[in-house]
């Protein structure tokens, strides 16, 4: 869903703690539509010049994925995109947000851009405007080429350079007939997950390659705008992912420091160099941080002005202060109320808070490209399972 404009985004905000939201509550601009991922809904992992992702590698990884599945087949989208469309048509939406897979385009070293891919993107771009439905492009949702992480992936500041020109490619092809395109799905994923964390592809787990991973992210970002604005006067822009972080007790002040400190490392480092043209002063001070890998100029590239911000919001955390901790000296607490399937707590009431919030702070159009809750599907008492065919 999105919406632009003050008065809408408070009104947006606001409808988000409606218990019976009827169609008619919705402004005139609202916009309902649905989201996927290349890796995720593709398949045909080695189909028409397609290369390996880091993900391809990742799901090979012995007990890196909990049932061993993988991306080879996935939900055959790359075959069956005519008949997803058509699902989609079929439900009413008026807007699908898709990713292209960048190792469709480039796949290997050679740096040659694959016709195929791009072949492949146009039809569904094409698809979606015969059947009335606003195609909204998302450039990287995760998936790495594999021979760009054997040259460091996004701990090499030669990525940033090479996503650029990836991107230019795919809006050289698809223009204007697209929406809007955003350049990298949650880089906050992408480095605490992918290089920090371990838990995403690659799967590094070095503070110091995940803080890397986010200048360079956002440097390609920056990077990519300025190409993709010589090749498509279509609106551009960048989704970050938010958990909002709220005190144990409100009336603490360690716990309200906490939940700043919580801001300033996972949101503010991002919104920072993106709508404040720095990183937050604490953040530059510490050892090995994301800005010390900054050179001359790469803020103001990673500033360019931006047409919207995607916001992705799924739950909120809790925080109190953790004094014995290392900075940011947080604890996240666990959720006491409802939850999903996977565990995250159910609070409608962030997403209002939130776009509150970044209306204030970017001061730009926001799109709600994702959230919801996961909840395992019932039929029959059994539940309900993805089938591998």
């Amino acid at each position: 869903m999105m919406s632009d404009g003050d008065a809408t985004v408070e009104r947006v905000a606001n409808l988000a703690m409606s218990d019976d939201m009827a169609p008619l509550d919705l402004p005139a601009d609202f916009t309902f539509g649905v989201a996927t991922s290349a890796f995720q809904i593709e398949g045909a992992t080695a189909v028409d010049g397609r290369g390996p992702s880091i993900w391809d590698e990742f799901c090979r990884a012995p007990g890196a994925i909990l049932d061993a599945s993988d991306g080879s087949v996935a939900c055959d989208s790359y075959r069956r995109w005519a008949q997803d469309l058509d699902l989609i048509a079929d439900l009413g939406f008026a807007a699908y947000r898709f990713s292209v897979a960048w190792p469709r385009i480039v796949p290997d070293d050679s740096g040659r851009v694959n016709s195929l891919g791009l072949d492949h993107y146009e039809r569904v771009v094409d698809g979606l405007l015969e059947r009335g439905i606003a195609p909204f492009v998302t450039l990287y949702h995760w998936d790495l080429p594999l021979w760009l992480h054997a040259r460091g992936g996004w701990t090499a500041r030669d990525t940033s350079y090479a996503f650029a020109a990836y991107a230019e490619a795919v809006a050289g092809r698809l223009g204007d007939r697209v929406a809007s395109y955003a350049t990298l799905n949650e880089p906050w994923c992408s480095a605490f997950l992918g290089y920090g964390q371990g838990e995403h592809a690659p799967g590094v787990r070095d503070s110091g390659a995940c803080q890397a991973a986010i200048h360079h992210l956002l440097l390609a970002h920056g990077l990519a705008v300025q190409r993709l604005r010589s090749a498509t006067t279509s609106p551009l822009g960048i989704v970050l992912n938010f958990t909002p972080a709220y005190p144990l007790d409100a009336n603490e002040p360690s716990d309200r420091e906490a939940a700043r400190r919580h801001r300033l490392s996972n949101d503010e480092v991002f919104l920072g160099p993106l709508f404040k043209g720095a990183y937050p002063r604490e953040l530059r001070d510490l050892p090995g941080s994301a800005a010390s890998h900054a050179s001359p100029g790469d803020l103001s590239i990673i500033g360019e002005p931006l047409d919207f911000l995607g916001v992705n919001y799924y739950t909120r955390t809790v925080v109190r202060a953790s004094p014995g901790a290392p900075w940011p000296s947080i604890e996240h607490v666990p959720p006491t109320g409802a939850r999903t399937a996977m565990g995250w707590e159910v609070y409608p009431a962030g997403l209002r808070d939130l776009l509150l919030e970044l209306d204030r702070a970017a001061g730009i159009p926001l799109y709600v490209t994702e959230n919801g809750a996961a909840f395992d599907d019932h039929a029959g008492g059994a539940v309900l399972g993805d089938i591998k065919r």
